[in-house]
């Protein structure tokens, strides 16, 4: 089902709040102040039955020039605005300034609604009538109907909600799909039930029971119960007044301009890329820098603008900008927001957002950044997933592509097909997901580690790789583990690479030792072979090289994993062939006498206490001996002989 809001715009005291009374029987000035002054300051909400029997949610904002900021809180959801002027009065200045507040948010179906014509004679009206018409021409409502009204009479009202009738046809549905976002206009407590918001859902459905988050403030919290239009329901969908009520959260931590969003992909952010529309009735030109006053969504900042192409921006001119704010936002590529100038406080103009969560700020009068700017704009999905991939140097998952480019994600996947067969893009499938790396990104990867690589085997030819984990800490933290592993991977599957467990080496790789360590590992080995069954310490025997701790420690590993030398206890090493005549001895030993003890083991290889003692323990672990009190006796491997 379509879901229609309808917001009114107008001039204070043009009867925007009698209209909405006159057309749905409620008042929607709630406040005490409101009251007694005849003026609306907040934003006032109901909802319309009309005549086909659809159901429109109706949004009234202040007209006083004071709340334009309560204005622009609730303009952002409107589907039809209905921009109320007085017959009595006429174009007014909050007319002028609600009118470019609505070209700029691009509500771009609306009614025109001439009120309090039963106050003026027929020729007084005509008047009003030609200068409405002079004031619209050229805007976005130049061609909207434009019918007269009467709160108090009810004239024209029936002809009103006719004309709304047929709107709801016209006005194309809210975006169902994707994560839910709804931009806080009202926060406030219900005893027994707690924290409630009020908004226009944007995107997306919410429903009774999951988990949302509330930023920019990063909170979490449970849907409780869901109202539209006072009624409970289930879930709520795009286009429609939501009040939602969340568990586990005080009124206090949230405020008007917080988002409730789904969880996960909308990131607040402070610095902006957009394009920016300085109006044409700005009194002056906007300067590089300039402070103002940035509306998106319900939520209010301070920032300043920085032009990417001039000094000044002259009033009715376009230009590509970056916003740097002064306190976090929730944008969304896509979204409209306008701007006001710092003092005095007047709407001069506004724009749309093009990258939400740019990675740097831009170098001012630089051509790429611009064509950058205006692919992530107006260019194709294709075009635009490119962009993003090339200049996120990450692997992705489709939705934040999508978030990224303002594309749905099948979008995003049709796109990324037709970049794959052109080479200008990679899809790495993993834990039944597709993943997405840029061509550019991945190639320049895969020469970063194979240069890396490389040269650590240079550096170190007897180890099996570079560790696994160092390479990502250290080139790659943006990427997890698993995400990582995923990438070498596909890396190996080209040839590139080797992966081994916890290592990463260049495909055609062998360890081995260059000549000098060849020269160094053969007289270790022969000082080994003469030391027979008294071998010094590593430590000795590497300052007898004058060997480093470091190399010495290569070596080492390199010659026990090759087997030339035998760890035997801590500290303790035999080169291979002198332990295997150690073995040969003791089984001999053992078959004659049946049993040893560390004594004779002493003799038998005219060694001393010092090795016998762990020679009989590395025995022991391998089997060859059982220890039976002091003495040892053949163990299973021998008896297997």
């Amino acid at each position: 089902m379509k879901h229609l809001i309808i917001g009114t715009a107008g001039h204070v005291d043009h009867g925007k709040t009698a209209l909405v009374r006159a057309m749905t029987g409620v008042d929607t000035d709630r406040l005490k102040e409101e009251k007694e002054r005849g003026i609306s300051i907040e934003l006032g909400f109901t909802y319309l039955n009309l005549p086909g029997g659809s159901r429109a949610g109706i949004v009234d904002v202040p007209g006083h020039e004071r709340f334009i900021k309560n204005m622009l809180a609730g303009a952002g959801g409107f589907d039809l605005v209905l921009l109320v002027i007085a017959a009595d009065e006429g174009v007014m200045p909050q007319t002028r300034e609600h009118m470019d507040i609505i070209e700029l948010l691009q509500v771009n179906k609306g009614i025109v609604v001439l009120t309090k014509c039963d106050l003026v004679d027929a020729e007084w009206l005509e008047l009003v009538r030609e200068d409405v018409d002079d004031f619209l021409q050229g805007t976005i409502l130049a061609d909207a109907p434009v019918v007269l009204v009467s709160s108090v009479t009810k004239k024209g009202i029936p002809q009103l909600l006719e004309l709304i009738d047929r709107a709801v046809e016209e006005v194309p549905p809210k975006v169902g799909r994707g994560l839910p976002r709804l931009p806080v206009d009202r926060v406030f407590t219900i005893t027994g039930f707690g924290t409630v918001v009020t908004g226009t859902l944007l995107s997306g459905v919410i429903k009774i029971g999951e988990v949302v988050e509330i930023q920019p403030e990063g909170l979490s919290a449970r849907v409780r119960t869901i109202q539209i239009h006072g009624e409970k329901v289930e879930t709520a969908e795009a286009g429609q007044r939501v009040a939602v009520n969340l568990a586990g959260l005080e009124a206090e931590q949230i405020s008007r301009g917080s988002i409730v969003a789904g969880s996960g992909l909308i990131k607040p952010a402070q610095r902006l890329d957009v394009r920016l529309l300085l109006l044409k009735n700005a009194v002056k030109p906007l300067k590089n820098r300039a402070r103002v006053r940035f509306y998106l969504g319900t939520r209010e900042t301070l920032g300043r603008v920085v032009l990417l192409d001039r000094d000044e921006l002259e009033p009715g001119s376009m230009v590509y900008a970056q916003v740097i704010l002064e306190d976090l936002t929730v944008p969304v590529k896509g979204d409209r927001f306008v701007i006001r100038s710092y003092s005095p406080v007047r709407t001069i103009g506004g724009g749309i957002i093009i990258d939400p969560a740019p990675k740097r700020k831009h170098k001012r009068f630089r051509q790429d950044v611009l064509e950058n700017l205006s692919t992530k704009e107006k260019g194709n999905p294709p075009e635009m997933v490119k962009l993003y991939l090339d200049t996120n140097s990450n692997i992705h998952l489709p939705a934040p592509v999508a978030e990224g480019t303002g594309l749905q994600e099948e979008e995003v996947m049709k796109a990324a097909a037709t970049l794959a067969e052109e080479k200008e893009l990679r899809i790495i499938s993993g834990e039944g997901k597709q993943y997405l790396v840029s061509t550019t990104v991945y190639n320049r990867w895969l020469q970063d580690i194979k240069t890396l690589v490389t040269s650590y085997h240079q550096k170190f030819p007897l180890r099996a790789g570079y560790p696994k984990e160092e390479i990502r800490s250290r080139k790659f933290p943006q990427l997890n583990a698993k995400t990582f592993q995923m990438m070498l991977l596909e890396m190996e599957k080209e040839g590139a690479l080797r992966v081994l467990p916890k290592v990463v080496a260049v495909k055609d790789f062998a360890i081995g030792p260059n000549q000098e360590q060849r020269e160094l590992i053969r007289q270790i080995t022969q000082v080994m072979a003469d030391a027979a069954f008294l071998p010094p310490s590593w430590t000795e025997l590497s300052n007898r090289m004058g060997v480093n701790e470091t190399e010495g420690e290569e070596l080492l590993q390199y010659l026990l994993r090759t087997g030339e030398m035998v760890k035997v206890a801590e500290g303790l090493y035999f080169q291979r062939e002198v332990l295997l005549e150690a073995i040969k001895k003791v089984t001999a030993y053992l078959n004659e006498h049946g049993e040893i003890t560390v004594g004779e083991l002493r003799d038998l290889l005219q060694t001393s206490r010092k090795y016998a003692l762990p020679l009989l323990g590395y025995f022991d672990q391998e089997r060859l001996t059982r220890r039976v009190g002091d003495k040892r006796l053949p163990g299973k491997t021998l008896d297997n002989h």
